[in-house]
């Protein structure tokens, strides 16, 4: 089977802020783009791991949830057309024509003028609930998507730093009960996120561990030590393990587990970009307000690569008219994803 083969001018690896910012950019000077993630959603990292979590440090928003950061990200991409390729991991890239092409791990193959990886800290696995695994999807899960998921239930929440703690804090109005269970008597979350959980009626079980997960086809219960908790919920937030994945094979040159740019956003592989916490150079700061600076920096140079005669200043965004469009391909199978974006 010949595999599904998508022309664009700009395809961007990483469908977090710094991404979804990359294609607003890109959809303002014009180019088509697709937006590529392996996970099943827009947002990232903190789509994922921090939805609820209250997000200060962005310019012009002194507060604004993971969630609405996102979503709003997301409708300035889709005002362009944007063209989302999601649950698909970018395993390849090889050259056609001088021109990029990426290889997914559907088969799918994005022949692009260039490439932007915003790839953030790379492929991002949760580290594993030693005991009850065999509960995943009936009762343990390791992120929150969706808060209302849980309402009703009784929630245990294995971990202790910030995203447990968050996680347990906007779980509270919801569920009918909220326990943590640390192993240690010490958190890593920040002492008010900690308060605040006290206050509202979460329950701390310290120094001891989840030993089991009880249930008859899903779960009931927990042995924590020697007690028995009521266990409808199991949120493992126990960390994660993060990598480049096949990023690491294409040629790069890394600086540990980041990508070495130049001024201009600009790797050593030709037509290739990078931006945000997936990034290594002198003077980095790794803030999310960096990375959208970054990909800005970034896509503005690719479109002048793509078209010498182009200004490397996009002009403002005032002066643009917008008409919003949307096109996404989450779990499609090929024969649905044939046109060019």
């Amino acid at each position: 089977m010949t595999p599904t083969t998508i022309h664009t001018d700009l395809v961007i690896v990483g469908a977090g802020p710094t991404g979804l910012y990359g294609a607003f950019c890109a959809g303002f000077r014009g180019l088509s783009t697709v937006l590529v993630d392996a996970l099943p959603q827009a947002g990232g990292q903190i789509a994922a791991l921090y939805p609820e979590k209250v997000v200060r440090d962005v310019a012009g928003l002194p507060a604004v949830t993971g969630r609405e950061l996102v979503d709003g990200l997301a409708a300035q991409a889709d005002a362009f057309g944007t063209r989302y390729l999601l649950e698909r991991q970018a395993v390849g890239l090889g050259r056609e024509a001088g021109r990029p092409q990426l290889t997914l791990s559907d088969g799918t193959i994005v022949d692009a003028g260039a490439v932007v990886l915003t790839a953030g800290i790379g492929t991002f696995t949760p580290r594993a609930l030693p005991a009850g695994e065999e509960f995943l999807g009936r009762g343990l899960s390791y992120f929150v998507p969706d808060l209302s998921a849980h309402t009703g239930r009784d929630v245990v929440v294995v971990g202790g730093g910030d995203s447990a703690i968050d996680w347990a804090n906007a779980l509270v109005p919801l569920a009918r009960s909220v326990t943590v269970v640390h192993r240690r008597a010490r958190f890593r979350a920040h002492a008010a996120s900690i308060t605040e959980a006290e206050r509202a009626g979460v329950v701390f079980r310290t120094n001891c561990e989840v030993t089991e997960l009880i249930g008859d086809g899903r779960l009931s219960h927990v042995r924590v030590g020697d007690s028995l908790l009521r266990a409808d919920s199991v949120i493992a937030a126990l960390g994660f393990i993060s990598d480049l994945g096949p990023l690491a094979g294409w040629g790069l040159e890394l600086s540990g587990r980041t990508i070495v740019v130049d001024q201009r956003m600009r790797t050593n592989v030709p037509a290739v970009y990078a931006a945000g916490d997936v990034t290594e150079y002198p003077g980095k700061v790794r803030l999310m307000s960096v990375g959208f600076g970054e990909v800005a920096t970034a896509v503005n140079n690719a479109a002048v690569e793509l078209d010498p005669e182009a200004a490397l200043f996009p002009g403002h965004s005032t002066e643009a008219a917008l008409s919003p469009s949307h096109s996404t391909e989450a779990a499609l199978p090929p024969s649905h994803s044939t046109e060019g974006a």
